[in-house]
C-alpha cells in the first residue's frame, strides 16, 4: 500500500512542478529579455587614434578623448599564444560558461566563508570586461549587476569578441589600458610579433599594475613571469623548447614614445574619421621617412638664408595614392610655423600654373610647340606685365616661352584663350579657392594673382602625367580607385607639355646643378611668387608626381628665394633618392591624332610664298589651326626701293614686287627701343590720293597704349607728376603727332616717350602719324 501510496504521489508531484519548473523557467527568460531590451549593455569605448600605413606599420598614435593609450587591437592581432596564456591564467572554461563559472562560484563562497575575508573571486573573462567597462564599488549589489551583464555580453557577442574586448581594456599602470598599448609602448612591436616570454609578461600585468610596473620593477616582473611560465610547463600548454627559451630570455621593456610619422596627413584623417580606432592611410612608411628626414636636411641648410619651412606631397600616378605627405619640416617647431600643414596652406602659384595654359591652348588650337609668340612690352587694357628677369626675347615658340616661364606670351595666350576658360578649368579641377575668387581674376591669374595649395597643384601634375585625366587623391587605404576622374585636357595636349616640360636647356635649372645634382629624367616646372614668399617645383615621371614648396608660413619673403634654386633642388633629390633610374619607362606619343607637319620656323605657321626653310613641328589632328605663314608681305616699290606703292598708285610701268618682314607693331616698337635692325618697308608715295586723301582718317590709325581710355587719373596739386604718353604704329610710320584737347602738343618717333604736366578735367588725347590716319581716348584727371 505504501509503495502504491509514494508512487502514486510522485505521479502528482511531476504533475505539479513540471508546468511549474517550466513556467519559472519561461518567466526568467522573459524577465531577463525585457530587462535586456530596458537596460542594454553599453560597450562603447573611447579608443586611441591609430595611423597605419598600407603595408600595416603604425604611423602615428594619438591618445584617446579621455587622455588614454588605448589601442584597438583586432581579432587577427590575437594570435593562438596570446589566446592560450590569457585564457589559462584567467578564465580555463571561458569557452563553455555563459557568462558566469557556478562551479568556480561556489568554490569562492565557501573559501571566502570559512575565512571570514574574501581569499578568492569567481570572476570570468566576461565578468572582467564588464568591470573594465563600467567600474563600480566591490559590493554584492555590484557583482549582480556584473552577473546580469555578463549574460548580456555572452547574448550579444561572440566569444572571440569578448575576448578582444577584454584585452582592449586590461590596465598596464599610468595611462596605458589595453594589451596592444602595452605592446607597442614597451616592446615596441604590435601583439602578433611578441614572444612568448613577452605575452606571459603581459599576461601577469593587468592583475597587478601597480607593482608589477615595467622599467621600473623588471627584477620582480620576471620573477612573477617565471612562475607562470612553470606553470605552463607543468600543464604542457606550450612545447617545451618555447618554455626554455622564454624562462632564458631577458627583459628589456621600457616606456617608448609613440609613432609620430606623417603628423600633419595623421591629423588630418583623425578630424575627418573621428570614431574610427584604425586608419589605414596610403602612406609607404619607408618613402614617408625617407622624405621626412630629406625635407628636414634640406631647410636645416636654407635657414641661414631666412628660408625655415618646406612642404612636399607625393603621388603614386597609377592609383593616386599619396604615398608621402609632409606639411611641413619640424611639426614641432611651433617658432617657425612647424604645426601649419604647407599642403594645404593656400599660397600664390607664380608661374606653376602655366602648363595648364598651354595645354587649353594646344586644345583649343590656338598654338602649336613652335608657333611664334612675342616676348616684348605689351599694354593689355591698362595691365603692364614684366618677365621675371626683366628682359625681353622678341619672337619665341611656344615652347620656349613654357620651357623658360616667360610672362608676356603667357598673359598674351590668356588674353586670347579668355580668362573664364582658365577659371573655368581650375575649378573643374577642384581649385577651392579659385572657386571663390572666380569673379575678380583677371590676366594676372597666369602670373601667380590666385590663391592654389600644393595638394591642387600635385594632383594637377598628376592628370598631366595620366594623359590629362585628374583622378581624387586617394589618402586612406579605404578609398575607392574608381572614384570620379576629370578629364581637363587631351593626351595629345598632355603629351606636348610634358614633351616640353622636359627639356633641360632652360633658365629654371638649379645654379651649377651638373656638379651637385644628379638630373633625374622627369617632366617638371618651377614657380616663383610676388616678392618672393613662395618657391614651387612640381614633377612628374610615370611612376610618381613630387609637389615641393619652400618658403615661410608666415609669408615674408627671402632674396634668395626662387623656384628653380630653392626648390628645385630638393624635387631632384627626392626624385633621385626615391626613384632613381625609374624603370618605368616614359611617355609616349599617343595614338594617330598627334602628328608631325613641316612648318615654317619665322612664325610657326604652314609655309607660305615667302617660306625658305622648314622645321618639324607637332600638331593635333583636326584641332590645331591651320594657317598660311606670313611673316613676309609683298609691297611693290620704286626701282631704288625708296618709295612704296599700293594698288591705287602702282605705276604701269617700273614697279618692282619684293618681300619686307610682316611685323606687328609691338615688335617693331621693341625692335627700334632696342636698335636691333630690320627691314622696313619704304614711305608710302606721296602722291597717293587713296592713304593721303581727305578720306584716310582712322582706319589702321596708330594705337594708344598708355593712357587708357575712360580712365580716371588723380594728380597730387602741391606735389605734380608727369603722365606718359606712348603708342604702337604699323612700320611704316616715320612720325606720330601727339594732340591734347585737339591742340598739337608734340612731334615724336613711334617709340618715343612722351609725358606731359596734366590738369584737372576732361582730357582728349590723339595720336595721327604721317599718313594722316589717327586715333583719340578720353580720360579724366582729379586731384587727390
Amino acid at each position: 500500500m505504501s509503495t502504491v501510496l509514494w508512487e502514486s504521489s510522485q505521479r502528482i508531484a511531476r504533475r505539479v512542478w513540471k508546468p511549474l519548473a517550466v513556467k519559472l523557467v519561461l518567466t526568467a527568460t522573459l524577465l531577463f529579455l525585457m530587462l535586456d531590451l530596458l537596460f542594454p549593455v553599453k560597450t562603447a569605448v573611447s579608443y586611441s587614434t591609430l595611423i597605419t600605413a598600407r603595408d600595416g606599420t603604425i604611423l602615428h598614435a594619438f591618445l584617446s578623448r579621455d587622455d588614454k593609450w588605448r589601442m584597438y587591437a583586432e581579432l587577427p592581432e590575437i594570435t593562438p599564444t596570446l589566446r592560450d596564456a590569457i585564457l589559462f591564467k584567467e578564465d580555463k572554461y571561458f569557452r563553455y560558461h555563459i557568462g558566469f563559472n557556478p562551479v568556480a562560484m561556489v568554490r569562492a563562497a565557501g573559501r571566502n566563508l570559512l575565512s571570514g575575508r574574501r581569499t578568492s573571486g569567481a570572476s570570468t573573462i566576461t565578468m572582467q570586461t564588464v568591470r573594465l567597462l563600467h567600474p563600480r564599488q566591490r559590493t554584492y549589489g555590484s557583482k549582480l549587476i556584473e552577473l546580469f551583464q555578463a549574460i548580456q555580453l555572452e547574448l550579444h557577442y561572440s566569444k572571440d569578441e569578448i575576448l578582444q574586448l577584454y584585452l582592449n581594456l586590461v590596465p598596464y599602470g599610468s595611462n596605458i589600458e589595453g594589451l596592444k598599448s602595452a605592446s607597442l609602448l614597451y616592446f615596441g612591436k604590435p601583439p602578433k610579433l611578441l614572444s612568448l616570454a613577452e605575452l606571459t609578461t603581459l599576461t601577469i600585468i593587468p592583475n597587478r599594475p601597480s607593482s608589477l610596473r615595467l622599467e621600473v620593477n623588471n627584477a620582480l616582473i620576471i620573477e612573477e613571469r617565471n612562475r607562470w611560465l612553470a606553470r605552463f610547463r607543468a600543464s604542457k600548454l606550450f612545447d617545451e623548447t618555447a618554455i626554455a627559451d622564454a624562462l632564458d630570455e631577458p627583459l628589456t621593456a621600457y616606456r617608448r614614445a609613440a609613432p609620430q610619422l606623417a603628423p600633419h596627413l595623421s591629423g588630418r584623417l583623425r578630424s575627418e574619421n573621428p570614431s574610427v580606432p584604425i586608419i589605414q592611410a596610403s602612406i609607404s612608411p619607408a618613402m614617408q621617412a625617407t622624405t621626412e628626414q630629406l625635407v628636414r636636411n634640406y631647410v636645416n641648410r636654407t635657414r641661414a638664408y631666412n628660408i625655415h619651412n618646406a612642404a612636399v606631397l607625393i603621388v603614386d600616378n597609377r592609383t593616386q595614392e599619396v604615398v608621402a605627405y609632409v606639411g611641413s619640416s619640424d611639426f614641432g617647431n611651433a617658432f617657425d610655423g612647424g604645426q601649419v600643414d604647407g599642403v594645404r596652406a593656400v599660397r600664390s602659384p607664380g608661374s606653376a600654373l602655366k602648363p595648364l595654359l598651354y595645354g587649353l591652348a594646344f586644345d583649343a588650337g590656338l598654338t602649336t610647340p613652335k608657333t611664334k609668340l612675342n616676348d616684348v612690352p605689351t599694354n593689355f587694357g591698362g595691365y603692364e606685365p614684366d618677365n621675371y628677369d626683366r628682359k625681353f626675347n622678341g619672337p619665341v615658340t611656344a615652347e620656349f616661352a613654357l620651357a623658360n616661364s616667360l610672362n608676356i606670351p603667357a598673359v598674351a595666350l590668356l588674353n586670347e584663350l579668355g580668362t573664364p576658360t582658365l577659371v573655368s578649368s581650375l575649378r573643374k579641377a577642384g581649385f577651392t579657392t579659385i572657386r571663390k575668387q572666380a569673379k575678380d581674376l583677371g590676366l594676372s591669374t597666369i602670373l601667380g594673382g590666385c590663391g592654389v595649395t600644393l595638394e591642387e597643384m600635385t594632383r594637377l601634375y598628376a592628370g598631366f602625367a595620366n594623359g590629362g585625366v585628374m583622378g581624387e587623391l586617394r589618402f586612406t587605404g579605404n578609398d575607392s580607385p574608381t572614384r570620379r576622374n576629370t578629364k581637363l585636357l587631351s593626351q595629345e595636349a598632355s603629351y606636348l607639355i610634358t614633351n616640353t616640360l622636359t627639356q633641360i636647356t632652360r633658365p629654371d635649372l638649379p645654379n651649377n646643378f651638373d656638379n651637385s645634382y644628379h638630373l633625374p629624367r622627369i617632366a617638371w616646372k618651377t614657380g616663383t611668387s610676388y616678392g618672393r614668399r613662395d618657391a614651387w617645383s612640381i614633377g612628374y615621371n610615370q611612376r610618381y608626381t613630387i609637389g615641393v614648396w619652400v618658403g615661410n608660413f608666415s609669408g615674408v619673403g627671402a632674396a634668395e628665394l626662387s623656384g628653380a634654386n630653392t626648390a628645385t633642388p630638393l624635387l631632384f633629390q627626392l626624385f633621385n633618392t626615391l626613384d632613381y633610374n625609374s624603370p618605368k619607362g616614359w611617355f609616349s606619343k599617343p595614338g594617330n591624332s598627334l602628328s608631325t607637319r613641316l612648318i615654317c620656323p619665322e612664325t610657326g605657321d604652314v609655309p607660305g610664298e615667302f617660306c625658305t626653310s622648314h622645321v618639324t613641328d607637332y600638331f593635333i589632328m583636326g584641332v590645331s589651326r591651320y594657317r598660311r605663314c606670313q611673316h613676309q608681305k609683298a609691297v611693290f616699290t620704286n626701282a631704288a626701293g625708296t618709295l612704296s606703292y599700293c594698288a591705287h598708285c602702282k605705276p604701269d610701268s617700273g614697279a618692282i614686287r619684293r618681300s619686307y618682314p610682316n611685323l606687328s607693331p609691338d615688335v617693331i616698337a621693341f625692335y627700334q627701343s632696342k636698335h636691333i635692325p630690320f627691314e622696313k618697308v619704304p614711305p608710302h608715295n606721296p602722291n597717293c590720293e587713296r592713304v593721303f586723301g581727305s578720306t584716310a582718317l582712322k582706319s589702321a590709325g596708330p594705337q594708344i597704349i598708355s593712357l587708357n581710355d575712360g580712365s580716371e587719373y588723380f594728380i597730387n596739386p602741391k606735389q605734380p607728376a608727369d603722365l606718359e604718353l606712348s603708342c604702337q604704329a604699323p612700320n611704316d610710320v616715320q612720325t606720330v603727332f601727339w594732340y591734347l584737347n585737339d591742340k598739337l602738343y608734340r612731334k615724336s618717333s613711334p617709340t618715343e616717350a612722351v609725358f606731359f604736366r596734366p590738369r584737372p578735367g576732361s582730357l582728349k588725347i590723339s595720336c595721327a602719324d604721317d599718313k594722316g590716319r589717327y586715333s583719340d581716348l578720353r580720360v579724366i584727371i582729379r586731384n587727390e
